[in-house]
């Protein structure tokens, strides 16, 4: 069974969990180019590599922050937002 560690939780299986994208920096919407903000919606970087990702724990209803290697979806560790990950 794969397992995913809630900070909160502790560690659960990861059907307690849905995934809700990477977090990427948002371009100000009053002020950028419609071109800008097309590309912040609708295009993503598929590159693998390590993601800073959104996920929730549906069980307690804790949203938190994932490192996770896209290429070989290991999760290098998980923090709450804004706390400091190091």
């Amino acid at each position: 069974m794969k397992l995913l560690r809630c900070p909160i939780n502790g560690l659960r299986p990861v059907s307690e969990f849905q995934y809700a994208g990477e977090i990427r920096p948002m371009p100000d919407p009053g002020s950028c180019s419609d071109a800008d903000w097309t590309d912040y919606v609708f295009n993503r970087n598929g590159a693998p590599g390590i993601k800073k990702e959104w996920w929730l724990h549906l069980a307690s209803g804790i949203w938190f922050v994932a490192e996770r290697n896209t290429a070989t979806d290991e999760v290098q560790r998980t923090y709450l937002h804004g706390e400091d990950p190091a």
